[in-house]
């Protein structure tokens, strides 16, 4: 559960090298008439221009020489040391000598002689090279300069975000990284999944279960990876007593392909065969768990007995089906319909399930609507009929007394059909 802590050291430093670079043509005619705007001091001109021909030449050790050089003259302008200090950020880029380039950046700030372009590219350098060198604090302070100046992109967020991550500040990771993903969603961009990695890491880490889980529903609804699906649902099986609330989240582990474990498939298969009428869907998933691979040596003489034992009783329900559909028709209470609809389900014939569960929904009286409303979905879903689908878990809103993390989970489910 730990994300990647540089996923962006790299593209944020090609950013300033770019703006770095941009730099050295910005001063070809130093010399020209004061029209243009100010002008360096005669005194340095000669030094200054022969330093900018070097740097141009790639020669930038001489380059530096001859800046060093004007830079040792009195009286200097404030355009003169901004100009100066320009260009040997330039040459100490060029010498991979990036702690120099960004104190001579800061120069130029300081002068106060820069035009706001000028002096946006200033800190947008400094804040790269920062981000480069995981100089954290500057990182921090420059990143929040180009958001005061509103000149911030996607990047400067998750630079800032990731660096207090780096750093083990959870209380200002999570609260960027919040800023972060709103930033990217009024920009009409996906946040990015390491931004709720952050939040999901912290979270754990501060064994706040809560905040975890959120962080895991969010991971969920940006690309619903069964990895995750996993996580949050062993995280609310944990201390579930009631059998039914766990057959619920076992149905949702075993449809979202989150299942990691041969005990899963074991588990669930048990609790299905222990409920009425199921050894149908039970033996289904005690099938897909021998064919995952994932049922252990130990476990296999269990899966035998249990796998025999289904059959047995599936193959008695298949053929009761027809008495059963009949007793069903003639039921004022639509609770039988709905258990057959269920035990279609199981068999696979999801077209007489939906059938049988949207009668007993209308003869009413059904138990269970949890049960029915989630085997209609599952049955819509298997016909690729998505928006009845939805539809059909949408309805457990309206079931009194449900559990509502099951009904938190189902509707999570819905919301990633497609």
């Amino acid at each position: 559960m730990h994300p990647k802590k540089n996923v962006r050291r790299s593209h944020v430093f090609a950013l300033a090298v770019c703006v770095i670079c941009a730099s050295i043509g910005a001063h070809t005619a130093l010399a020209a008439d004061s029209s243009k705007g100010p002008q360096i001091s005669r005194s340095i001109a000669k030094d200054v221009i022969d330093g900018q021909k070097a740097l141009q030449s790639g020669q930038f050790a001489d380059g530096l020489q001859h800046l060093q050089a004007a830079e040792a003259v009195s009286g200097l302008t404030a355009f003169d040391k901004k100009t100066i200090a320009e260009l040997k950020a330039y040459a100490y880029v060029k010498l991979n000598n990036y702690k120099a380039a960004s104190q001579a950046y800061e120069d130029a700030l300081a002068t106060g002689a820069g035009t706001a372009e000028e002096n946006l590219r200033y800190t947008k350098a400094i804040f790269s090279i920062a981000a480069n060198e995981q100089n954290y604090a500057k990182e921090l302070d420059y990143g929040k300069k180009l958001i005061d100046m509103d000149a911030a992109n996607g990047d400067t967020y998750i630079a800032i975000t990731q660096t207090y991550y780096v750093q083990k500040d959870c209380k200002d990771a999570v609260q960027w990284a919040d800023k972060t993903i709103a930033y990217e969603r009024k920009a009409g961009e996906v946040p990015k999944e390491n931004l709720f990695l952050f939040k999901l890491q912290c979270a754990f880490d501060a064994s706040d279960t809560p905040a975890t889980i959120a962080a895991l529903e969010d991971l969920i609804r940006l690309n619903g990876k069964p990895d995750y699906w996993n996580k949050l649902l062993r995280f609310e099986m944990q201390d579930e007593k009631d059998d039914h609330n766990t057959l619920m989240i076992y149905r949702v582990m075993y449809n979202t392909n989150s299942m990691t474990s041969g005990a899963y498939y074991v588990e669930m298969a048990q609790l299905l065969a222990d409920a009425p009428a199921l050894p149908g869907e039970a033996d289904a998933v005690l099938a897909k768990g021998l064919a995952s691979g994932l049922i252990t040596p130990d476990q296999k003489d269990r899966v035998a007995r249990l796998e025999a034992s289904l059959k047995g009783r599936a193959d008695a329900d298949r053929k009761g089906l027809t008495e059963f559909a009949a007793e069903a028709a003639k039921s004022g209470s639509g609770d039988l319909s709905v258990k057959l609809g269920e035990v279609y389900y199981g068999f696979g014939q999801y077209q007489d399930a939906v059938n049988a569960i949207n009668a007993g929904l209308q003869k009413g009286g059904v138990k269970h609507l949890d049960d029915a409303y989630v085997y209609l979905g599952l049955s819509q879903q298997a016909l690729k009929n998505l928006p009845d689908a939805k539809k059909a878990f949408q309805q457990l809103k309206t079931v009194p007394n449900i559990n509502q993390k099951v009904l938190t989970l189902w509707l999570l489910y819905a919301e990633k059909l497609s």
